[in-house]
């Protein structure tokens, strides 16, 4: 729950934006209005203060121009949706580090209804991926905004000829009940991020359990018939660490996935190893100053993507070790499961 709710008045402009307001006063938190669509008064004495004051708000904009020239985001997806960004959790390795511009408030857009509209520029009769997650939570935004279930609605409705046009989305929170019900028609794929104990415990704040996400996957994984979602469904194992003894953590971890979904369902697998750009390091080190996430240089390899930016990810070697690992105690775990990439 944010401890400051902005609206700016071109959010409450929006027909979606009044509904958030609506959920948002029905929980009794504070709301300011604002008088201009600027953010302002967002920033403390320094930067540790900044992250602070920044987690505990939520701000409820319009999605700029921008928003609506979606960009590709392989190998997750084709295209970005992006939902809102920012989120509440406190990940000590967060990917949105380096990333997004300011202070790190929670930015949730008030005109989801034409985002969404905005699609079917981009849908293409063969089928077409859209990605939910790339730069927030949503599941951890919903009891707020509604917008996840508002885009599981609007791709259930998909015509005929768009059948494999599909939402994805992943969470590392559990408050999945409300979605269960939804009239998704297997067109939206729910994801949870899971990872070895040690980090999860360690770097992971304010998010749910392991097991609560995986209690929340089977939930959604199940037939309608046994009280579930009958979602397809997937695991994000993110980001990847050879920490000590990984071997015996990441098997447990696969173990108790394995129980979690111990019946048929249509599953999939997403394996990210943990990399970090210098911008990223630089805020990480200024959020966490007291984490214990490894990020030598020395110990990486440099890799630049397509536009020619830096980044560092473990050795040939290390990566190889790792991947043989995760490819032969899936396929001995769940064989029915596509593993959908590696990186």
């Amino acid at each position: 729950m944010p401890k400051r709710v902005l609206f700016t008045p071109a959010a409450l402009a929006e027909a979606w934006g009044r509904q958030i307001y609506d959920r948002v006063s029905a929980l009794g938190l504070p709301i300011e209005e604002l008088r201009s669509n600027r953010l302002v008064g967002l920033r403390g004495a320094n930067q540790r203060e900044t992250y602070n004051l920044a987690k505990r708000t939520l701000a409820v904009v319009t999605a700029p121009p921008s928003a609506f020239k979606l960009q590709p985001t392989p190998p997750s997806a084709d295209w970005q949706l992006n939902l809102a960004e920012g989120c509440p959790a406190h990940c000590q390795y967060c990917y949105l580090a380096g990333s997004l511009q300011g202070p790190p408030v929670v930015r949730v857009f008030a005109n989801l209804p034409s985002l969404l509209d905005n699609l079917s520029r981009y849908e293409r009769p063969g089928g077409t991926t859209f990605e939910a997650s790339c730069y927030t939570d949503p599941l951890s935004l919903e009891h707020l905004t509604g917008s996840l279930s508002e885009c599981i609605r609007h791709f259930g409705s998909r015509a005929a000829n768009l059948s494999s046009t599909a939402l994805r989305w992943v969470t590392k929170f559990d408050a999945v009940d409300g979605l269960l019900d939804l009239p998704h028609h297997g067109r939206t794929r729910c994801r949870v991020s899971v990872n070895a104990a040690p980090i999860t415990g360690r770097m992971e704040g304010g998010t749910a359990s392991t097991s609560s996400r995986l209690q929340a996957l089977r939930k959604l994984a199940a037939p309608r018939s046994h009280g579930g979602g009958n979602y397809p469904v997937g695991l994000v194992i993110a980001p990847i660490m050879p920490i000590d003894d990984w071997r015996t953590h990441y098997r447990q971890l696969l173990e108790e996935a394995q129980q979690a979904l111990d019946f048929p369902c249509d599953l999939s697998f997403e394996l990210i190893t943990h990399r970090f750009t210098p911008a990223s390091k630089d805020v990480l080190r200024e959020w966490y100053p007291k984490s214990g996430l490894d990020m030598n240089e020395a110990t990486r390899r440099v890799k630049q993507n397509r536009f020619g930016s830096t980044k560092y990810v473990y050795r040939h070697e290390t990566m190889a070790d790792l991947r043989a690992f995760f490819e032969r105690e899936i396929a001995v775990r769940f064989p029915r499961a596509s593993l959908q990439y590696w990186t």
